[in-house]
């Protein structure tokens, strides 16, 4: 029996980050071994076990071959008799398979090694198109290391691309998906994996809705980027730069969906892209089955961005409004996701990523303005029922209509 580590720990000390999970496998030994010495099963019909003491995964060295279609269909083959080689064959870029003993002696078969010097993401073998998964890890695995100057190898893409137009990705499950998705977006550079879902013809498959805003002018003046979709890659740029929650990342992927809506003879205007996008929204939301908090924050951020730019000119009344769709009283870290997605779309425009956005600092004096009216007044007044819901509804706008006033002295 031989025990090696695999996998991203070895590509993470070869490049000096941080290791935080390690992968073992296992080499020349059965289920039957890894029991006796106290290795506890996980799933029965997969050669993985957890370790009696540090709890890590190790996995019997296998093989697989294509059984079926999407990422489960796949049948394995776990002996005694299969190589370490043959073991890291089966994945997915020649960086994640490499090997290293216990003494650091390093067993790279496919140059793994010397792609991660070239800073290039390359397939190791053409099984790689047999698992649809794989073009979202490598747009995810793009995306973590852009800033390290990591491209994706020509043939790997149009690897990527043929799985692209094969069919395959429609197998993925939404939970599968999503998992790859979220993560991809809390990188470095999330802009980088949807550019490169793009650049091999998956984002057309997978998020239509997002595809199709590239190409899509917007008026020169508020937009100098012009394309409605290098303006989405910007957004989502600003969201990471400034280390905003996976929330507030979604809501900005999916903000200007509407544009995509808008018949050519009315560009560069995109009237009520707003309202339109909704659905598109609520249709990629459902799609990749984002959590509840994702979904509620990407479609008022989708309904209400323009309010959060034009929040100095809005009347005290729209104000309040707003407010209540957001249920500030209850919910105020939801608001604040909202005026941070408001001000990364701000940002997101060619040229005005450092402009100031004093919007952001008015709607949180807005919010705190009619989060301060008491309400235990109004009850010592014997309202109650519906007419302490107006009564209050009318403190609340005097409120804002005094905080209008004074923030415009």
């Amino acid at each position: 029996m031989q025990i090696y580590k695999v996998g991203g720990a070895v590509r993470d000390r070869l490049l000096g980050k941080p290791v935080t999970d390690i992968d073992w496998v296992v080499v020349g030994a059965t289920a039957e071994e890894m029991l006796a010495k106290g290795f506890r099963p996980v799933g029965a019909d997969f050669p993985v076990f957890l370790h009696p003491k540090s709890g890590e995964e190790y996995a019997l060295a296998r093989t697989e071959r294509k059984s079926g279609r999407g990422y489960g269909g796949f049948t394995f083959h776990a002996s005694p008799e299969v190589t370490l080689e043959e073991d890291l064959i089966r994945r997915d870029l020649t960086i994640n398979a490499m090997a290293e003993d216990d003494q650091q002696n390093l067993t790279d078969p496919y140059h793994g090694q010397r792609d991660l010097e070239d800073r290039i993401l390359r397939h190791v073998s053409p099984a790689f198109a047999e698992d649809p998964l794989r073009v979202l890890r490598v747009a995810r695995f793009a995306a973590r290391y852009a800033e390290l100057g990591f491209k994706v190898a020509p043939e790997t893409l149009e690897l990527m691309r043929q799985l692209s137009e094969s069919g395959e990705l429609e197998a993925l499950t939404a939970e599968r998906s999503w998992k790859e998705i979220s993560r991809a977006l809390m990188e470095s550079q999330p802009q980088v994996f949807i550019q490169v879902l793009r650049d091999c013809g998956a984002l057309k498959v997978l998020m239509p809705e997002v595809d199709a805003l590239f190409g899509v002018p917007q008026p020169e003046v508020h937009h100098p980027e012009i394309d409605s979709g290098i303006h989405t890659l910007s957004v989502l740029e600003q969201a990471a730069l400034h280390q905003q929650p996976l929330t507030v990342r979604w809501a900005c992927l999916l903000h200007d969906l509407g544009k995509g809506l808008t018949p050519e003879e009315e560009w560069p205007r995109h009237i009520a892209h707003e309202h339109k996008g909704l659905k598109l929204i609520k249709a990629v939301n459902e799609r990749f089955k984002a959590p509840k908090d994702c979904q509620e924050l990407a479609l008022l951020v989708g309904q209400y961005h323009t309010h959060g730019h034009r929040a100095l000119e809005l009347k005290a009344s729209t104000l309040l409004e707003l407010l209540q769709s957001f249920d500030v009283y209850r919910r105020p870290q939801r608001f604040e996701e909202f005026i941070v997605a408001c001000e990364m779309d701000a940002r997101g425009r060619k040229g005005l990523e450092q402009r100031s956005y004093p919007q952001a600092d008015y709607l949180r004096g807005a919010a705190n303005a009619a989060r301060g009216v008491a309400v235990q007044p109004l009850l010592e007044k014997g309202f109650k029922g519906p007419e302490l819901g107006e009564a209050l509804k009318r403190e609340r706008l005097k409120a804002l209509k005094a905080y209008k006033e004074s923030a415009s002295s």
